[in-house]
């Protein structure tokens, strides 16, 4: 597996202006059973995967954490909601709220698993988001996300093979 995660930045590199333009081009004539596909993609992939023998994602990034899920993980810590933000989490750019370090502070990284699993945060729970309804939605995610999960890699390149697209976009007609 450690093979594979340092070879994964650059398989997504490799693969992103494609993805990006195969994205652009199934947002345009989105397949009515794109969500059924995604979700028989996704179950498959995680048949094999076991994200236990991964972490990547924990390693090297962070949720975004909704107020729900602050105040479902302070109580479990029994901590209060100031405290608990205070000490572990920081607005991003963007204005969402994200561990203030990586990887994240709750990863035990001598096996892969997490301290507050069963109160994870909503994001991680959902995590990678590949059977996500609506799933045309993230592209953008998705794409970033094949830099970080292989499973998602995975995924993407398996959809690229069930949904082919034209390269030739401008057709003729005659």
């Amino acid at each position: 597996m450690q093979k594979r995660l340092e070879e994964l930045p650059k398989l997504a590199e490799q693969a992103k202006k494609e993805s990006k333009k195969y994205f652009t081009n199934l947002k345009k004539r989105t397949p009515k059973n794109l969500d059924y596909i995604m979700q028989e993609l996704h179950d498959k992939e995680f048949e094999k995967t076991d994200c236990l023998t991964c972490g990547n994602c924990c390693k090297t990034s962070s949720p975004i954490f909704i107020d729900k899920d602050i105040e479902r993980i302070s109580k479990h810590l029994k901590m209060k909601v100031v405290d608990f933000v205070n000490q572990y989490l920081q607005r991003d750019a963007d204005d969402f709220m994200v561990l203030k370090s990586a990887p994240c502070t709750f990863f035990d990284e001598t096996d892969n698993t997490c301290f507050i699993y069963d109160v994870r945060p909503k994001a991680c729970q959902e995590y990678p988001h590949t059977n996500r309804v609506k799933f045309i939605q993230i592209t953008d995610l998705t794409i970033a996300n094949t830099a970080i999960c292989p499973a998602t890699y995975n995924i993407v390149e398996a959809l690229k093979k069930r949904l082919p697209y034209e390269y030739n976009e401008k057709k003729t007609r005659k």
